[in-house]
C-alpha cells in the first residue's frame, strides 16, 4: 500500500512494543515483550524492574519485527517513537534507541505522543487485503487506561481538544489497586472482569460527581471497596469477591459510559472510538455500544488496546505527512500532554 513504512518503538512502561507499519495503517509486524508475569509477583509495575526489562528485550524485539516484517533498513522511510507520557526510566530506553538507529541509519525521527498512540489504533488492520474504512471526523475518543483517562474530541489529525478527564485515580489504576483488595491477581482489570462474569453485585457503589461536566473519579470507588472489604472481615463473614468485582465493575463502565454519551451528544460527533487497556473491558464495549444509539463505537482488537508499537507507527505516519521530524535534541517527557486547542 502507498504511504511510508515506519519502524515504531513503545517503551513507556512494561511493555516492549516494536512494529513495522505501512502507511498508518497496516501492520506488517507487531512485536510485544510483555512484563506481566515479572510485576505479578509484586502486585503492581516497579519502575527501576521495568526500565531494566527494556533494556533486556529492546533489540530482541526489533530483530523479531524486521524478521515477521520480511523487511530491512533500505526498505524503511522512517522511525517512530514513544517519547511521553509514561514511566522515565522506560521511556528513556525507546528514545535512545531510536536516535542512534534513525542517525546510524540515515532515517526520518518522528516523536509520538502514547496517548495519541492509543487513539490511533483504531485505524489500524492486519488484514492482508481488505483496508477498512478510516474513522470519521469529528471522532470522541474515549482513552481509558492504567495511568490515563481522558475523553478527547479529535477534529482532525493533530486536532485535540480535551472535554475530561480522571481528577484522581485512572480507571486501570483503580482496577489494579482494587483488584488487590480483592485478593485477584495482578493485572486487576481482567481478573476483576472475570470474576465479575456472570455474578450479580453484591452492593452498590455510588457514582462519583467531580467538578468538571466530563471529568472521572475513580479514588472514592476504591475506597468504597476497601469499606466494604474490611465491614466483612470486621464481621468474620466471607468476602463476596464476585458480587463486588461485579459492583466495582458495574459502577465504573456507568461513569465511564455516562459522561462518553453526553459528550457524544453535545458535540454531535461522527463516531466514538475507544483506546487503552480498558477499552478490551467486554462490559464497557457492550454497554456503551448499547448506549450511543447507533452512532458507530470504533473499538480495537485487545491486542492492540494495550501498549504496542503498532498504534504508535500508527499515530506516526499521520505526523510524518505533515512535516514533523525530531531530531537528536528529542527528550524523554514523562508527563507529555496532547497539544491541547481550547475549541474544535
Amino acid at each position: 500500500m502507498s504511504g511510508p513504512r515506519i519502524l515504531a518503538i513503545e517503551t513507556s512502561c512494561d511493555e516492549t512494543g516494536v512494529a513495522v507499519v505501512d502507511g498508518g495503517r497496516r501492520i506488517a509486524a507487531n512485536v510485544v515483550a510483555s512484563q506481566v508475569a515479572l510485576h505479578a509477583v509484586t502486585g503492581g509495575i516497579v519502575p527501576e524492574v521495568a526500565a531494566r526489562q527494556q533494556l533486556r528485550w529492546i533489540v530482541p524485539s526489533i530483530e523479531a519485527a524486521f524478521e515477521a516484517a520480511d523487511t530491512g533498513w533500505e526498505d524503511l522511510d522512517a522511525i517512530a517513537v514513544t517519547y511521553g507520557p509514561g514511566l522515565i526510566g522506560s521511556l528513556l530506553v525507546g528514545v535512545n534507541v531510536a536516535k542512534a538507529l534513525a542517525a546510524s541509519h540515515g532515517r526520518p525521527l518522528v516523536g509520538v505522543n502514547h496517548i495519541e498512540g492509543h487513539i490511533y489504533a483504531n485505524w489500524l488492520t492486519d488484514a492482508p487485503d481488505l483496508l477498512p474504512a478510516e474513522p470519521p471526523f469529528p471522532l470522541l475518543c474515549l482513552v481509558v487506561s492504567g495511568g490515563h483517562t481522558q475523553l478527547v474530541l479529535m477534529a482532525d489529525h493533530g486536532r485535540y481538544r480535551l472535554l475530561g478527564q480522571t481528577v484522581d485515580d485512572a480507571a486501570g489504576e483503580a482496577f489494579d489497586k482494587v483488584g488487590r483488595l480483592l485478593g485477584l491477581p495482578y493485572p486487576g482489570g481482567p481478573a476483576i472482569s472475570a470474576a465479575a462474569e456472570g455474578a450479580a453485585p453484591a452492593t452498590r457503589f455510588p457514582l462519583a460527581r467531580p467538578g468538571g461536566r466530563y471529568d472521572f473519579s475513580f479514588s472514592g470507588l476504591k475506597t468504597a471497596v476497601l469499606r466494604e472489604v474490611e465491614g466483612y472481615r470486621a464481621r468474620g463473614e466471607p468476602i463476596p469477591v464476585d458480587g463486588i468485582a461485579a459492583a466495582f465493575e458495574k459502577a465504573v463502565v456507568e461513569q465511564l459510559v455516562r459522561r462518553t454519551v453526553a459528550a457524544a451528544e453535545e458535540h454531535d460527533v461522527a463516531a466514538v472510538a475507544l483506546g487503552g487497556g480498558v477499552a478490551a473491558n467486554r462490559a464497557l464495549r457492550r454497554t456503551l455500544g448499547e448506549r450511543l444509539g447507533g452512532l458507530p463505537l470504533l473499538v480495537p482488537p485487545p491486542a492492540w488496546c494495550t501498549d504496542n508499537g503498532a498504534m504508535i507507527g500508527a499515530a506516526a505516519a499521520f505526523r510524518f505527512a505533515a512535516g514533523d521530524r525530531a531530531d537528536a535534541s528529542l527528550e524523554a517527557v514523562p508527563a507529555l500532554a496532547l497539544p491541547w486547542q481550547t475549541a474544535a
